[in-house]
């Protein structure tokens, strides 16, 4: 059954929500040093990116919409496929200045689509 575009965002959502509670009140070099945080933060960016490819695969004018979304699945390609060259300090870079933005900017266009499907 295909799923509502809708629900890709709010997959994205979930995923970026679940990250910054996942490094909430640690360092850079707490989240180096520690496998399970980094393994659960880089999961939760795959499920990120393989939800913004699937909204695309859906409807590619929805994607558009989210600018940060070419920068966050060549980052989840990278995590899938060159898991050996993953710099964490890239990935806490992200963390900071980009996964914000992405997560308010889903809301925004999926609280938008909502009140115009209402």
């Amino acid at each position: 059954m295909k799923r509502d575009p809708c629900s890709f965002l709010a997959d994205v959502i979930e995923a970026g929500t679940a990250i910054l509670e996942a490094v909430k009140g640690i360092s850079l070099d707490e989240y180096g040093q520690s496998r399970l945080i980094r393994s659960s933060v880089e999961r939760e960016f795959i499920i990120i990116g393989e939800g913004l490819i699937q909204l695309g695969y859906q409807d590619q004018l929805l994607l558009a919409e989210i600018e940060l979304a070419p920068e966050i699945i060549r980052l989840s390609n990278r995590l899938t496929h060159e898991y050996t060259k993953i710099n964490d300090t890239l990935v806490w870079g992200v963390i900071e200045t980009k996964l914000p933005p992405l997560i308010q900017r889903c809301r925004q266009v999926l609280d938008q689509r909502e009140q115009e499907q209402s």
